[in-house]
């Protein structure tokens, strides 16, 4: 297995709304408005952090209210030793071969600590933002042409016309060492074969365990057909303490500073996306009711230890895994057991929360013997 963590790089805070995906940002606020704003010295805090607690890499988003990904993490590369950055991108935003300059560039100066995540777009107010017109399945054809070029210029040169994109020796300079692995999710029609083509690792949100495993089961047969097996990965938040009750009783804290009109400004935004697993997110808390008639904690727990309170007012990723350390160590042994090998975890603050699951729970698995010896770390004086 191996374990990411978030970079929050349009805010952090005590709370799970305002900045990224939350409300803040759905209310046209910037960045500035969460209580820890991303400066630099605060997001190289997270990345030490994540690289102390025994983090593989972090995940860096991308979108109109975050920090530029690209720019950040090459900042960062200069302040960790060994951290990889999980770079998500647009497709549509920028041209193929330049992507694949790009991101041999950062693995010269990295040291090989690059991952991509290809972020084709689900949201077509957000698209338009960047000059992209395309409807949604379009979007996933021109992902489709864009990966094929991309990879071909690491081996370039090569030529290329379809319907997106036409390219005559498109190459780079030198061919990137390590080839950066490719990281990919979606769950329509369109996405499928797109990941089962190019992608190394899939990624799904965090739904139940029997949701999951039939997504990746769609997918598998969907590689199988390519010739091509892909690792798969989820993407979760998670609340870890001592004890169970000390856990809970943050989830509840988190969920007390949201108010009903939250819940539902949140929800007339976020059903309107295009994106087919958020709507598989909005319908993980489609009953519950915040209120004198409800909004206990745990009327949120859609499974064991899985808790869907933080996609009542953010977008994307929505569930959280809250328990003592050896209840997040079973359900992460629960998803693993279905072929999960990464996870790609976040937690408010992130600073804290990394330390919280990097000194608790990877312990524990360690224990059980499902997880080896941590990398050392060099640290700067």
């Amino acid at each position: 297995m191996r374990f990411h963590w978030f970079l929050p790089t349009s805010g952090d805070g005590r709370a799970i709304t305002g900045g990224g995906h939350g409300l803040a940002r759905r209310h046209g606020q910037a960045a500035a408005s969460a209580s820890r704003p991303p400066t630099i010295d605060y997001l190289a805090q997270v990345a030490r952090a994540a690289e102390q607690a025994g983090f593989e890499a972090v995940l860096t988003p991308t979108g109109t209210y975050c920090e530029d990904a690209w720019l950040v993490t090459a900042a960062l590369t200069q302040v960790t030793t060994r951290l990889k950055f999980l770079v998500a991108f647009r497709p549509g935003a920028l041209s193929p071969t330049l992507a694949a300059q790009m991101a041999a560039t950062y693995q010269r100066i990295s040291g090989g600590r690059l991952l991509l995540n290809v972020v084709t777009g689900g949201e077509a107010a957000e698209q338009r933002r960047f000059g992209d017109h395309l409807g949604k399945d379009e979007r996933y054809a021109r992902t489709d042409e864009f990966l094929s070029i991309a990879r071909g210029a690491w081996d370039g040169p090569l030529d290329f016309r379809g319907n997106y994109y036409e390219v005559e020796g498109a190459a780079v300079a030198e061919r990137p060492d390590p080839v950066p692995e490719l990281y990919f999710g979606g769950s329509s029609a369109a996405a499928g074969p797109v990941a089962a083509r190019h992608v190394d690792v899939y990624l799904t949100w965090g739904e139940p365990p029997s949701q999951v495993a039939a997504k990746l089961d769609w997918m598998r047969e969907l590689a199988a057909a390519e010739g091509r097996t892909l690792r798969f990965g989820i993407r979760l938040h998670v609340i870890t303490r001592d004890t169970s009750k000390e856990a809970w009783a943050e989830a509840k804290r988190l969920l007390d500073q949201i108010s009903p009109e939250d819940i539902a400004s949140a929800r007339a935004v976020l059903s309107r996306s295009e994106s087919v697993g958020q709507q598989r997110m909005l319908a993980l808390h489609e009953g519950y009711r915040a209120g004198s008639h409800g909004g206990r904690v745990r009327d949120l727990e859609i499974h064991p230890g899985l808790w869907a309170g933080v996609g009542l007012v953010r977008g994307g990723a929505g569930t959280a895994l809250v328990g003592s350390h050896a209840e997040v160590a079973d359900l992460v042994e629960e998803y693993a057991s279905l072929g999960v090998e990464e996870f790609v975890l976040s937690g408010y603050p992130h600073l804290e929360e990394a330390f919280w699951f990097g000194e608790g729970v990877l312990p524990e698995l360690r224990r059980r013997g499902l997880l080896g010896a941590p990398a050392p770390v060099r640290l700067s004086a």
